[in-house]
């Protein structure tokens, strides 16, 4: 089910104050933010791109944050493990990264880096050795987000290979005080764990690690292989062999045509497409679209809903992720229902904790660095008391009123962080509730092209495109940084 375009979740801005009103203002946000604001020891979990611009937001309003990550490096994410060590392909195992070795973004670049860092083309060529496409490969990625950690001192807040294994609130501390538990891994011999109090917890630990799996009935009998995409990386193992794809997201698409030159047959299920859906997909001999699965056999025959079946080596569930926060003790005041990570005041804050728990980058289908970065100001203005939440009861009210929206129109609960109709909106909000410039227009009119493009030249989109005006405009934008 996909969610209806018109008819948008909005967020609203206030009315813009008189002339007299906004100089009143204007001298009373003069005074308060000459004021020293608090700062607080914070603890913020993962060091990738939501955790290092969190890390930045929170040092600039005058905090002291703490990076935890279980890595060794920065990225996330976007930190590429060639070989993930685990003994069932249908979970995360160690695995943290879900890329797969192909992996191109979706995004062009221009749009993609944070609103003050450009993430240029003209970097990667003054760096020697980048990848200078539009579309880049996810190895410049990592490069751009070690050159944002680097650019702006942040290595240094990390607490690499450190893992985060417990947070709960701190009953002696008061205040709205957090005990973090953490351990340090892949040490030789064992290590105990180490108790921290923090004035608050700002999580940043990603949602494409714990893998969502379609259920397939009678699949438990079925005698071949069933894998997530968390775990694929190169199309070599598959060669000659019938695999089936679970799936019509971007990691669908490209790993379908990733295999499609090495398999014997790649076999496409869209849970959107109808049921009578059996065709030869355009430009391939061997690669076919279908409807969903309907069940799958004992001699190894995956039967779809029109009544076709083919009989099949590997099923790859290209299903998406679901939010995971092991860490969490349950005095945390959220729950996560059918992926809906709940009460949450703007996607961000639990009403009964804020502001000191804190959530960036849970909202998907939308561009994802300038949003952390944006989530990233409020929650540090908010925490040096710079920027007011509203009341405890006025917050839950806004949580109900946004839940009663998406019943109305028939949202599943699972799409409550789909931004895919609101992203923009959402963004001025939270730029508007910082004293930060809107999202920049040729921004907004790229990200629309390049959905137009996509949906033109789905095989070619990262190649050829028709808005070379708005690179340029981009270009001219960042001369200001670069």
């Amino acid at each position: 089910m996909k969610p209806p375009q018109n008819d948008k979740l909005q967020y609203h801005t206030p009315p813009l104050p008189s002339k007299s009103q906004q100089k009143s203002e204007a001298k009373s946000r003069t005074h308060r933010l000459a004021m020293p604001s608090p700062s607080l020891r914070l603890a913020v979990v993962g060091a990738g791109a939501a955790g290092l611009v969190a890390a930045r937001e929170l040092r600039r309003e005058g905090h002291s944050p703490v990076v935890f990550e279980r890595a060794v490096s920065v990225g996330g994410t976007w930190l590429y493990d060639a070989a993930p060590a685990t003994s069932d392909p249908l979970a995360a195992g160690a695995a943290h990264s879900s890329l797969y070795a192909s992996l191109r973004t979706n995004l062009p670049r221009e749009v993609m880096g944070f609103l003050d860092f450009p993430f240029a083309s003209s970097a990667a060529e003054a760096g020697g050795g980048g990848d200078t496409r539009r579309f880049p490969g996810h190895d410049e990625v990592l490069r751009y987000l070690e050159e944002f950690a680097r650019r702006f001192d942040l290595y240094g807040l990390v607490r690499f290979g450190t893992e985060v294994v417990r947070v709960r609130r701190d009953g002696g501390g008061g205040g709205g005080r957090w005990a973090v538990t953490s351990r340090k891994i892949g040490e030789k011999g064992r290590r105990e764990e180490e108790e921290e109090v923090y004035d608050a917890i700002v999580v940043c630990n990603g949602h494409y690690t714990e893998p969502r799996v379609a259920h397939i009935p009678g699949v438990e009998a079925w005698p071949g292989k069933q894998m997530h995409s968390h775990n694929y990386r190169v199309p070599e193992p598959f060669h000659d062999q019938v695999v089936i794809i679970i799936g019509a997201s971007a990691s669908a698409v490209d790993i379908s045509r990733d295999l499609a030159g090495v398999a014997k047959e790649v076999h496409v299920a869209d849970r959107s497409a109808p049921a009578c859906t059996c065709k030869r997909q355009p430009g391939y001999d061997n690669m076919w679209l279908h409807s969903m699965i309907d069940h799958a056999q004992e001699d190894g025959c995956v039967v779809f809903q029109d009544g076709s079946s083919i009989k099949a080596d590997v099923i790859m569930h290209c299903t998406g992720y679901l939010y995971d926060f092991p860490f969490l003790e349950d005095d945390s005041a959220i729950t996560v229902d059918d992926n809906c990570v709940d009460p949450l005041y703007k996607h961000v804050f639990p009403p009964e904790v804020a502001p000191h728990l804190s959530f960036i980058g849970l909202p998907w289908k939308v561009i994802p660095f300038p949003l952390f970065e944006l989530q990233s100001k409020w929650v540090a203005g908010v925490l040096s008391g710079r920027v007011k939440l509203p009341s405890r009861e006025e917050m839950m009210e806004d949580v109900k009123a946004f839940h009663s929206k998406m019943e109305a129109r028939g949202w599943p609960k699972r799409y409550a962080h789909n931004f895919s109709d609101c992203q923009f909106e959402y963004d001025d909000w939270l730029a508007e509730q910082c004293g930060h410039p809107p999202i920049e227009q040729w921004r907004k009119l790229m990200y629309a092209a390049n959905s137009e493009n996509k949906a033109a030249r789905p095989e070619s989109y990262r190649d050829e495109w028709d808005d070379d005006h708005l690179v340029a405009e981009a270009a001219e934008d960042f001369k200001k940084y670069l």
